[in-house]
């Protein structure tokens, strides 16, 4: 095996330079530069909002890379996100307790994982279509039920309170859980036969399936998590906003979570990369468009921005990490 092969020593050492580690750089690079140049980049309150975004950012990112291991793609999660959570308000104006319009919120996200996971496991349908159609049916439905765009969090709820404004070990709240999140997830991914079998099936569907494993509950069960997911970022936003904005949706919050995990090195192809390429790309994502903010670049510049690199991330993948035709195909799932 490769790993077994003893390596060179001494000036004839070649050093792998991966795509995470040069992320790292880059993103170590732009904050050094932003702190000289930017005279409010270092300043308390915008370290605290970035790091407040970036959790925001990595939670969905985390459940984005979650499919993309699996080589699926999830373009629900935003919809998921705000319609989710506005469910939840909307259920505690009615008289619900709001911890228990949190829990029926959390039910109805997975079924909408659910059918999800059905339209692409079972019916066949491309990831890409069956979760861009999912994301207009859910967030058609919840316009429908919700004639405002902002839907604001009871007030007084002792633990949405802390999400927004506590600390734990001196981090705030939402960072604490996104990097809980984020370790549960990593540990989920490489320690347990469920982990074993997405990546598996990220890998090689036609291989997987043949070998006997269970791609389609495992694809099912995947987008029932991403939803969760998606629902707890919307907790956080709601958490540290008091309130969702239904017109989220509509942002390119989705396409910045994309941007995330494939700038990060999670490959397309799937079967490859990880939590830890999610945590890379978050930052420097989060750290370019923290710069950007404070530069004053208009929202059209800062969406060109990233979808110029965005674009350039996946060229990059296509050539590094083609799918062959075989297993591309998605009757092979």
């Amino acid at each position: 095996m490769a790993g077994d092969t003893p390596q060179p020593t001494g000036s004839g050492r070649r050093v792998k330079i991966t795509q995470e580690s040069v992320v790292t750089a880059i993103a170590a690079l732009l904050f050094v530069v932003f702190s000289i140049f930017l005279n409010n980049f270092l300043t308390q309150g915008n370290i605290l909002a970035l790091l407040k975004n970036v959790a925001i950012l990595g939670t969905l990112a985390t459940g984005m890379g979650f499919i993309v291991v699996g080589r699926g793609i999830d373009l629900t999660m935003v919809a998921v996100m705000v319609v989710g959570v506005a469910f939840a308000i909307w259920l505690s104006t009615l008289g619900q307790g709001f911890f228990g319009a949190i829990v029926i919120g959390a039910g109805l996200v997975a079924v909408c994982g659910l059918v999800t996971g059905l339209l692409i496991a079972v019916a066949e349908i491309p990831p890409i279509f069956a979760t861009l159609a999912m994301a207009s049916v859910i967030y058609g439905g919840g316009r429908v039920a919700f004639s405002s765009d902002v839907l604001y969090a009871p007030a007084n709820v002792a633990w949405l309170s802390f999400i927004g404004s506590g600390t734990v070990l001196g981090l705030p709240a939402s960072v604490a859980i996104f990097l809980g999140l984020a370790a549960l997830v990593a540990a989920f991914l490489r320690l347990t036969r469920f982990g074993r079998f997405v990546y598996a099936t990220g890998d090689n569907p036609h291989a997987a399936r043949t070998m006997g494993l269970p791609t389609r509950p495992v694809l099912i069960a995947q987008y029932v998590v991403a939803a969760l997911i998606a629902y707890l970022a919307g907790i956080l936003l709601t958490g540290l906003v008091s309130s969702i904005n239904t017109r989220l949706y509509n942002s390119t919050l989705i396409y910045d979570v994309l941007l995330v995990v494939v700038l990060g090195g999670i490959s397309l192809s799937g079967g490859q990369g990880g939590v830890r390429n999610v945590l890379v790309g978050t930052v420097l994502v989060g750290i370019l468009i923290n710069g950007m903010t404070i530069l004053n670049f208009s929202y059209t510049s800062q969406n060109l921005i990233k979808s110029v690199i965005l674009l350039a991330a996946l060229a990059l993948d296509a050539v590094i990490n083609p799918r062959d035709e075989q297993t591309s195909q998605s009757g092979d799932i």
